[in-house]
This record gives C-alpha cells, structure tokens and sequence, in this order.
C-alpha cells in the first residue's frame, strides 16, 4: 500500500473520531504511528473464534462479518460492520480474552487495525480518546440490544427492509443463509419473505 494510499484511508478514520472529539495535528500523527493497515481479500478470517483477540478494526472500505459457531458446528451471524464502522469481539477486546466470533470479510476490504497494547497506551497518551470509544461501545451495546429487541418484537418481513435500509451496499455480498441466520430464520423462510418484498 503507498503512501498517498495510507494517507487517504487516515482521512477516513479520523474524520470517524471527529463525529465526537476533536484532535489535534499532534494527536492525530501520535495515533497513526501505532496503527496497522491491512487490504484483505474477501472471504478472509481476520480473527478465529477461540483464538485471543488482539485487535480493534476499523473498517475503511469493503465489509465484514461476526459469526459464531456452536459446538454442533451450526453458525449464527452476529454482526455485520460496514465502510465507516467498528469491529472487533468486545468482549474479548476488553478483557483480552478469547475470541467468541469470528470475524469474516465479505468483500475485498481495507481495514485499519489498532492493537491492544497500543490502544491502553493511546488511551493514556491521549485522554479524549477515552469519551471516544465509551461512546463507541455504548452504541455497539445499544444497537446489539435493539436487535435482540427486533427479534423478538416484529415480524420477518419487517426486520427484513430494516436489514435492507441499514445494509445497502453489501446486499448483493451475503449469502442468503448468513442474512437468513442474522434474521433468526430458516433460509427457505427468508426467500418467501424477499420473493414478496420485491412483488
């Protein structure tokens, strides 16, 4: 990856930490020094289930997916991450622990990668950092919550266009039994609910 590459995808992150805090030229050039920027292929595990998850990704261009995989080998999708969102296991982040999903690209991808250490470092090395990613992971748990909610309030068809609406530009990019599985469907009751979306 050049320069001007490297450059261009720095825009896109830090234009993201400006949605809540504001950074100095100082700040910003400290930061980049600690990062990490992978181009991945698609269909490309990032990190393994199981394995200790040692990264925060951002993700610049492309897509990803958090699945789970039970001890009958059945997989769940969890997430999905988008251009301009976060991924990461959390839980695994935050408590160094093991990794309960894995975390798959769906198309080629561009991701900015922030590992642990250097994170505790930035965090203390640059404070406001700390109100940034607070407020990142409220919103991560918020909108997890609000999809269990979804689950369990409306309707397949309803939860289906909000799917839609929320994911655009990666429909084309999922598998009917991962966005089946996303859904808390069966893939044959996914393909009945779009044959009558698109009517």
């Amino acid at each position: 990856m050049g320069n001007g590459e490297k450059e261009e995808h720095l825009v896109a992150y830090f234009q993201n930490f400006e949605k809540h805090i504001v950074l100095t030229d100082i700040e910003k050039e400290m930061i980049a020094s600690y990062l990490k920027f992978w181009t991945v292929p698609r269909r490309e595990v990032v990190l393994s289930q199981g394995n200790k998850v040692k990264d925060i990704f951002f993700v610049v261009s492309g897509a990803i997916r958090a699945y789970h995989l039970d001890s009958k080998g059945k997989e769940s999708t969890i997430m999905f991450a988008v251009k301009d969102w976060w991924i990461t296991d959390m839980n695994g982040f935050a408590h160094q622990d093991l990794a309960q999903v894995s975390l798959e690209t769906l198309k080629n991808s561009n991701l900015i990668a922030l590992g642990y250490e250097d994170f505790e470092v930035l965090l203390k090395r640059v404070p406001k950092l700390e109100r940034f990613f607070r407020i990142l992971f409220q919103r991560a748990y918020i909108r997890e919550q609000s999809r269990m909610l979804r689950q369990l309030s409306m309707d397949v068809s309803t939860r289906y266009t909000a799917f839609v609406e929320k994911y655009p530009n990666i429909m084309a990019a999922i598998p009917q039994k991962q966005m089946a599985s996303y859904l808390g469907v069966t893939p044959e009751f996914l393909s009945q609910v779009k044959k009558r979306y698109d009517s």
